[in-house]
């Protein structure tokens, strides 16, 4: 069963008086530990998609599903990061990413436990003290992750979480995301504008049209990565000069620029 479904989904939102669709017929399938990037024109509905699978907003036709079961509400078998990084100032390190814990009565010895795993995990030991404001940007994200999959859900749902983050720093972070999806997988439904971080970080891609957003294709990368080893390389340069990788980042930037030239941009 696959643990994230678009089936036939649209979305219209009511401004100024008319009806904006923002997608339309999308129909799509993240399996369970698959990871999935979605990349499309500005404006073409991705985040509405991922806000559909969070429960923040709902479909005006079709369905949304998450193991079977049309998505009401927000729930804790998933959990959001987003671009910004929107840790509590006022609390340390370890209180941001124990918060969720805490608020759903997890006992403080298993608290503790858990967090400071996650801290391990993330590469943070020494900063369980610190604030917000003390981090760069690369570790602030890095602790809005743990937060995240401290509580254990299902399903990863990322909105652009490396867009505010410098180029360097943003390398890193994908770096540091491939490596612990291998050791801690978890479904993920990725939103990004960039090809080239979709082609590295995704099993597959999923290229959207123009607003209304649809799924025009999905592209097959995990294959291809399993094929030519990419996981044996551990820095994103080494991967990027690969044939495989320029080929695939070429012919999804195709797409998008059929896009591009369709809405006369």
């Amino acid at each position: 069963m696959a643990a994230i479904t678009f089936e036939a989904v649209g979305k219209t939102f009511r401004r100024a008086g008319a009806d904006v669709p923002a997608v339309e017929r999308v129909d799509l399938a993240v399996a369970e530990k698959e990871f999935v990037a979605v990349v499309g024109p500005s404006g073409c509905g991705k985040t509405t998609c991922l806000r559909l699978a969070a429960g923040f907003e709902f479909p005006t036709a079709g369905f949304v599903k998450v193991d079977g079961r049309p998505v009401t509400a927000p729930g804790p078998d998933r959990a959001v990061v987003f671009q910004q990084f929107a840790l509590f100032p006022w609390k340390t390190v370890f209180d941001n990413i124990a918060l969720g814990l805490r608020n759903k009565g997890v006992p403080k010895a298993e608290r503790q436990e858990r967090v400071t795993r996650l801290i391990a995990l993330m590469n943070l030991q020494g900063y369980e003290g610190a604030f917000p404001h003390e981090l760069s940007g690369g570790m602030q994200q890095r602790v809005a992750i743990a937060r995240a999959y401290v509580l254990d859900p299902d399903v990863l749902l990322m909105d652009e979480p490396f867009g505010a983050l410098d180029a360097q720093t943003r390398v890193m972070m994908q770096e540091e995301l491939v490596r612990l999806a291998r050791i801690n997988p978890r479904t993920v439904l990725f939103i990004t504008h960039s090809v080239e971080e979709a082609v590295y970080l995704a099993d597959r891609v999923a290229v959207m049209t123009r607003r209304p957003g649809r799924i025009k294709e999905i592209v097959d990368v995990g294959s291809v990565r399993l094929a030519d080893k990419w996981g044996t390389y551990e820095r994103i340069e080494d991967v990027m000069d690969l044939e495989s990788f320029v080929h695939l980042r070429t012919r999804i930037w195709r797409s998008l620029r059929e896009e591009k030239s369709v809405d006369g941009q």
